[in-house]
């Protein structure tokens, strides 16, 4: 099966029923994408197809054949993070940091698709859990990416 991650065509004869989370993982080594669930419920494992973030534990790898594949390899690096990686460090949003890689991807579609959000836009985007519970964080962050600010009274 050829698939497009990250821009590259990638081949892999991994079963079509598996899910996209493992063929990433096991399979191609990108273990930035990580598994929390299996059931779609944390997020942990958002990654983006066709621009959609997507939960990958239950995305069957025939579903993806010829479509884009975004991970979050391809957000930016340690030398040159993206700028809601770099308001994700400014905010201190990590803590475990296990959920970032998912909060990150479902934060990058959001302001893909509108850059100026909403606090309301936020909630209504990242449904990812993070059991560190450092959603207020989060939204700062996003906020800061956007280059906008939180609402008066918004902490951090």
């Amino acid at each position: 099966m050829d698939l497009n991650i990250n821009g590259k065509s990638v081949k892999t004869d991994a079963d079509p029923s598996m899910p996209l989370l493992w063929v990433l993982r096991d399979e191609l080594n990108m273990t930035g994408t990580k598994f929390g669930c299996g059931v779609a419920a944390c997020g942990a494992c958002t990654v983006h197809i066709d621009g959609q973030a997507v939960r990958s534990c239950v995305m069957p790898l025939a579903a993806v054949e010829g479509k884009k594949i975004r991970t979050i390899e391809s957000l930016g690096t340690p030398e040159k993070p993206s700028a809601l990686q770099s308001a994700w460090i400014a905010e201190q949003v990590p803590q475990c940091g296990y959920c970032q890689s998912g909060m990150l991807m479902a934060a990058t579609a959001l302001l893909e698709r509108k850059p100026k959000p909403s606090d309301a836009d936020i909630d209504e985007a990242m449904t990812n859990i993070c059991r560190c519970g450092t959603y207020q964080r989060v939204r700062a962050a996003i906020h800061r990416a956007a280059g906008t600010t939180a609402p008066t009274g918004a902490t951090a």
